[in-house]
């Protein structure tokens, strides 16, 4: 099969019933236009994961196919787009609005990679249209086709917002999750502390080996078992040791959970006071008392210190910056932009009492994994986030 024949090289084409047609006429350019929108609608078949939108976008490629057959052969009344056509762009159209409808969406595109090029698609459907409205008053064409043509680009604006409203509503579960997946691992932590303390006992002798069932069902107290390691210890014992050796005991087991998490490590008391001591040098240059908090992965607190001259509300803050930047695995500046009105996730501010969206909370990472987070708090949200960005920038020499 030959790819070109150099017929039109000279740039003129053939019709179905007109030869030697200058490939700048209106039909040739409306025909262009629309294998244009064809190759388009592809790209959106293929980026899309919705069963029944890749089957609807199957229909619409094979009406456009039709038109530029009907635009060829205008008088052959197989190429007219029938009614019922249309009709299905309409109900498609009023089942999607009914979905997203009340849901705060983007103003401009670009949110989304796949509603971004739906938006393109559009636009080119509203070219189409327009020169098929040209074609119209010099050659004519079918009504249905124009009707049809007129409601795809409406088709594409409500599709391109109904794709942004399922982004959006993932997006949301996926930070509730992770908010309260980090509100759950401290409690998670301490069952699995719990369970080694108890099994450090029984090694050690200093209590009676329980059966897995026993086992299960004092699991929920495992919190308290903390204090019981220096109560338990055999007659003379070093009580003290034994805690010791338990908490170690406890600790080397939350790692290998973490672990199997995807969690590879946590920043320890030494290097977060290393990093306070660093970030504070650069505030007093700075000249902005803060409190410096640093949290685990988990949330929990590692180290907060209060420079002199610091808000009091500034230590809560600080605190629960860090949590937050944990929580949701962004800066609480990143959020905060997040949440405004019209945003991704407006609202979540009102979620839990410990989430804040004001600037100056950052995870610290290695690499792509979360090692803790570092909230400060003590001027504006941007001069705190400032310096949180300081602070990530001298992580790796206090690791």
């Amino acid at each position: 099969m030959e790819v070109y024949t150099g017929y039109g090289d000279k740039g003129m084409t053939d019709l179905s019933h007109t030869k030697n047609v200058s490939k700048s006429d209106d039909r040739i350019c409306l025909m262009g236009s629309i294998e244009e929108l064809l190759s388009h609608i592809g790209l959106v078949r293929a980026l899309i994961g919705d069963g029944d939108i890749v089957r609807m976008l199957e229909k619409i490629s094979e009406t456009l196919k039709k038109i530029i057959d009907g635009v060829s052969d205008p008088y052959n009344r197989e190429f007219k787009v029938s009614e019922d056509r249309t009709e299905l762009l309409e109900e498609e159209i009023g089942r999607m609005k009914e979905i997203f409808s009340g849901e705060r969406l983007p103003i401009l595109p670009g949110d989304s990679r796949v509603a971004a090029e739906i938006d393109v698609t559009r636009a080119v459907a509203r070219r189409a249209e327009r020169e098929l409205a040209l074609v119209s008053v010099k050659f004519g064409s079918d009504t249905g086709a124009k009707k049809y043509m007129n409601r795809l680009s409406d088709y594409f604006y409500v599709l391109a917002r109904y794709v942004d409203a399922s982004k959006i509503k993932e997006k949301k579960k996926e930070v509730f999750e992770r908010v309260q997946g980090a509100a759950g691992s401290e409690n998670t932590e301490k069952e699995v502390a719990g369970t080694v303390e108890n099994n450090a006992n029984v090694a050690a002798g200093t209590a009676e080996p329980q059966t897995e069932q026993i086992q299960q069902n004092t699991l929920m107290q495992a919190q308290n078992t903390q204090e019981n390691v220096s109560v338990v210890t055999t007659a003379g014992g070093n009580t003290a040791m034994a805690q010791n050796d338990s908490m170690a005991a406890s600790t080397a087991m939350i790692q290998e959970v973490l672990k199997r998490m995807g969690i590879q490590g946590r920043i320890t008391l030494d290097s977060a006071k290393r990093l306070i001591e660093k970030i504070e040098q650069e505030a007093l240059r700075r000249n902005k008392p803060s409190v410096i908090a640093v949290c685990s992965p988990d949330g929990n607190p590692v180290a907060v210190h209060v420079m002199d001259g610091s808000f009091l509300v500034s230590f809560d803050m600080a605190v629960k910056k860090a949590y937050t930047s944990v929580a949701v695995k962004m800066s609480t500046m990143e959020l905060s932009r997040l949440t405004q009105p019209g945003q991704t996730f407006y609202g979540l501010g009102k979620m839990s009492d410990n989430i804040v969206i004001f600037g100056g909370g950052v995870p610290l990472k290695v690499g792509d994994t979360i090692i803790g987070g570092l909230g400060i708090s003590g001027g504006t949200g941007e001069e705190d986030n400032s310096l949180a960005e300081y602070g990530l920038q001298i992580l790796n020499e206090v690791l």
